[in-house]
């Protein structure tokens, strides 16, 4: 698994996201996600909705994913696609 599959999953869960994953050693990411569908949502919610994007890979191709949601207009609303 890499970075840029990861990105492409959580764009198609969640059309329209901003995405940015950052990982180097192929089961450990990083991850800012900002979304209008996040609007109401707690922490926890959004969390959900990010994971269900990645389906079956979360703990088994991705062991860990560290998670930063936000909305737009919100501090992460920069995210560059590198």
């Amino acid at each position: 698994m890499d970075s840029k599959t990861i990105e492409q999953m959580i764009r198609a869960g969640l059309p329209g996201a901003d995405v940015r994953v950052q990982g180097d050693d192929g089961v450990h990411f990083e991850a800012v996600v900002v979304s209008a569908s996040f609007a109401g949502k707690s922490t926890l919610q959004r969390h959900r909705m990010v994971y269900a994007t990645l389906g079956a890979a979360m703990g088994r191709e991705i062991h860990a994913l560290g998670l930063r949601t936000e909305l737009p207009g919100d501090n992460a609303a920069d995210v560059s696609h590198s």
